[in-house]
């Protein structure tokens, strides 16, 4: 595994494979009564997060804990960007003082790439994940997605994944294209006219993805897992849509198509990066289905960047984790 973890791309098809192997082990820890590996011992990992996160910022912190790094968590407003400080002082401070590695969420696009060249350039030994930045990726999520629908569906090879909603502003997305072909999934991209990123076609033809904006015939088709995306209203500057309402007509999972996404295939699987707009892009009957992995994704949250810092920070490549071992 390379030394960073910015993009889906960073990982070839032997470390992809590798991060969703190891998760699985890791995931045992989480029923265990003592939760606790020896693995990283005497690692420091801190989360620097400029955005808010629940779900990202505690599975990134609860991963570095189980496994006995010592964890910090720094914001945006708790840290002296705040003051004025710029974002290469706040990282360059923090990497001086010996962390292995800095989980990093940032509202502009790039900026963890930005914040791995400094480190890069100086020589500094610390690896940083991006857990997020702007409308760009999110690594993490893609892979914790893949990873749960694997679990439900056993391989997801051939299986057919429908990814619904504002793509334009959504980072899962792009990892999730980057991710789940390369696994074997027949993607398709739904979305409305002004919710589609200029240059999706040509994007689609180089990944290997579909793309569709007629929810109801891509449902009727018979996916095997339907990603339902967050609609990012604070992201949106204009009228993307006409009414809420209107938009939830259109595309979201309405308790009318959820009884057809199980007509067309009962084992079809409900997914969501969270948070949820209850009653938009979802409705609640679909998010508390039983078919729903809602659930399942924040807990697979959690043993896939306990793999994923496993792979940037165990002390060699050979290593095998250990989930076996007494507890530290």
């Amino acid at each position: 595994m390379t030394r960073h973890l910015l993009s889906v791309a960073d990982l070839d098809d032997a470390a992809l494979r590798a991060v969703l192997d190891t998760a699985a082990e890791m995931h045992e820890v989480q029923h265990r009564q003592v939760k606790k590996l020896p693995t990283l011992r005497g690692r420091t990992v801190i989360n620097l997060f400029f955005e808010d996160s629940t779900r990202t910022r505690s599975s990134f912190e609860i991963a570095g804990k189980w496994m006995s790094a010592d964890t910090i968590n720094i914001t945006g407003k708790g840290s002296s960007t705040s003051k004025g400080e710029s974002l290469r002082d706040t990282v360059r401070t923090i990497a001086a003082m010996g962390v292995d590695a800095i989980v990093m969420r940032h509202q502009a696009s790039g900026a963890a790439h930005q914040v791995a060249r400094w480190f890069d350039e100086t020589g500094t030994p610390t690896s940083v994940v991006n857990a997020g930045d702007g409308t760009h990726e999110h690594p993490t999520q893609a892979l914790l997605d893949a990873y749960t629908i694997e679990r439900r569906l056993g391989s997801l090879e051939g299986k057919r994944v429908a990814i619904v909603g504002d793509v334009t502003h959504s980072r899962v997305f792009r990892s999730n294209v980057l991710a789940l072909p390369r696994l074997g999934a027949e993607v398709t991209v739904v979305a409305p006219p002004t919710l589609m990123p200029s240059g999706a076609a040509a994007w689609a033809r180089a990944e290997g993805f579909a793309l569709a904006d007629d929810l109801d015939e891509v449902i009727a088709s018979g996916v095997d897992a339907l990603m339902m995306l967050r609609v990012q209203r604070e992201r949106m500057s204009g009228g993307f849509f006409p009414t809420a309402r209107e938009y939830t007509v259109g595309y979201g999972l309405t308790r009318d198509r959820l009884a057809a996404l199980t007509a067309a295939n009962p084992e079809a699987v409900i997914c969501h990066p969270g948070p949820m707009n209850r009653g938009l892009e979802i409705a609640a009957d679909a998010a508390d289905a039983a078919s729903s992995l809602v659930l399942d994704q924040v807990s697979a949250g959690v043993a896939v960047r306990m793999s994923v810092l496993y792979h940037l920070l165990a002390s060699g490549p050979t290593d095998a984790p250990t989930t076996t071992g007494d507890a530290a």
